[in-house]
């Protein structure tokens, strides 16, 4: 018997069939372009192309570039054209005859440094999508779930350097400092001018001190200096780039913020809540974080805004063998606190940090039994600190104990950790290639932006499929009720108008 193998055969074929043909009709990019007129792109990008000149490539096929190279997962621009020369369902998605030339890597390159940069048309489409999704009313906005992810930049981890850096104001800095300085002013102390930590230093020129800003000692990149140090637990310490975000209970994206790496979530929320409050605060009505964003201004700031933070226990950071700080009693009427021995810790000042000192009486401390697992102060004080926000802190962990609290909870990781899986995973969110701060924040309002689109078109498209089901059924039976009537009026001979 001879073997023969059909695989080595190459044969010219010619096929007589369009694109249109050629393209299944459950692809990808059909789905997407059914559920999003991508029109919208023209009026946005207008102004930053001139009237006279050659033509310029279609902005409109320049952006379904970027979606076609974030939603299929390849991360790079320069494989994605290298693609789109071979692969009909992208030249159909973009409209591009099988003759035609496709737009290389350089000519996407030029048009963001010279048109995009310095545009908000990246934040446009990510919005544009977001309020297609509401129109089709899958968004779920009565419970947004808000974390950070942590994105690696491109830069190598070994080149970098220390550098003394400036201690930056807070965003509530002003509205702290009123609270502060009313409490000082209150048992009659100096009040607070600012609350950027400074101190003094001698001038090297006239010799006399001056009253400079503290700095903190940094680690930062040479190749992205923009990029911070990041190093979280057991986590391999790199630059990165983190992005905080918030979803709703179906997985739809909502806002998005980048900052450096080595910024804590805490410090990135307030940014992040000021953008997803910016269009949307009429619908939320709940905010479920994790424990690392308990803390009293966040707390504040949510109920302030109108609306209820759930979030998790946060376990306190005491010493092993000592009393925990919920084992002291905290009276609001007398302003005071109650250790475990019945003994009154008395309010005496407020710091800088915002915190409310009590302290014990030494002479009732000193033969106090309980004195080792109270505190080892040498003057035998015990201190606690209370935040001037603190029963803001206080309220939300209230609402741990309610049965809304454990019905939106345990959404949480189902809904923004598997939208950073996803991300990561499909859509490039692990790694970056770009190199600056605002770059990046461009690129994560691409992700995101796909990353709705293509659950837009994928949800959009069961539906359609599922009503066209529907009205297949619908038709049938209009269709044999037709003929049951027909056949009962050449049966019977009697007149009968049909309303079906």
């Amino acid at each position: 018997m001879t073997m023969t193998n059909k695989m080595n055969r190459k044969s010219d074929s010619i096929i007589l069939a369009t694109i249109e043909e050629l393209v299944p009709q459950d692809h990808l990019v059909r789905k997407l372009e059914d559920c999003i007129d991508f029109t919208f792109i023209y009026p946005k990008v207008k102004h930053l192309y001139s009237e006279v000149g050659r033509p310029s490539v279609d902005p409109v096929i320049l952006f379904k570039m970027v979606f076609i190279n974030i939603i299929f997962g390849n991360n790079s621009m320069r494989k994605t054209c290298k693609d789109i020369e071979v692969n009909l369902a992208y030249r159909w998605f973009l409209g591009i005859e099988i003759h035609e030339p496709v737009p290389n890597y350089s000519t996407w390159s030029q048009n963001y440094i010279r048109r995009y940069a310095d545009s908000t048309i990246f934040e446009e489409i990510f919005t544009e999508i977001l309020s297609q999704a509401m129109n089709y009313d899958f968004l779920d906005l009565e419970t947004v779930y808000g974390d950070s992810t942590h994105q690696k930049a491109n830069a190598n981890k070994r080149k970098g350097e220390a550098k003394m850096v400036d201690l930056e104001a807070k965003k509530y800095e002003i509205e702290l400092l009123n609270e502060i300085n009313h409490d000082r002013e209150m048992c009659g102390k100096k009040t607070y001018e600012t609350l950027v930590k400074t101190e003094m230093v001698n001038d090297e020129e006239t010799g006399k001190e001056i009253e400079v800003v503290q700095q903190k000692r940094m680690k930062q990149s040479t190749t992205d200096p923009e990029a911070g140090n990041y190093h979280k637990g057991e986590k391999e310490q790199c630059f990165a780039y983190s992005h905080q975000s918030f979803c709703d209970k179906n997985g739809f994206v909502l806002s998005a913020t980048t900052v450096a790496g080595n910024v804590h979530d805490s410090v990135s929320f307030f940014e992040a809540y000021k953008a997803l409050n910016k269009n949307l605060r009429p619908y939320i009505k709940n905010v479920c974080l994790d424990a690392g964003y308990m803390t009293p201004a966040i707390c504040k700031t949510i109920i302030e805004n109108g609306q209820e933070a759930y979030m998790p226990y946060k376990r306190p950071m005491t010493k092993k063998g000592f009393f925990k700080k919920y084992e002291y009693v905290y009276d609001e009427d007398y302003d005071y606190y109650l250790c475990p021995n019945d003994q009154a810790l008395l309010y005496t000042t407020t710091t800088k940090e915002g915190y409310r000192e009590y302290k014990s009486d030494p002479k009732v401390c000193v033969n106090c039994p309980m004195i080792d697992t109270c505190t080892k102060s040498k003057n035998h004080i015990k201190v606690i600190h209370r935040h001037v926000w603190e029963s803001f802190r206080e309220h939300v962990d209230e609402t741990r104990h309610t049965d809304k609290w454990k019905e939106i909870y345990p959404v949480r990781k189902e809904s923004i950790e598997r939208v950073y899986a996803d991300c990561k995973e499909n859509h490039g969110l692990r790694y970056t290639r770009l190199k600056g701060l605002k770059k990046n924040q461009h690129q994560v309002w691409l992700i995101f932006a796909c990353h709705n689109l293509k659950k837009v078109a994928l949800w959009s498209w069961n539906g359609a499929y599922n009503k066209s089901i529907f009205t297949h059924i619908i038709d049938s039976i209009r269709k044999i009720l037709k003929t049951y009537i027909i056949k009962r009026v050449l049966r019977n001979g009697t007149p009968f108008m049909s309303t079906v």
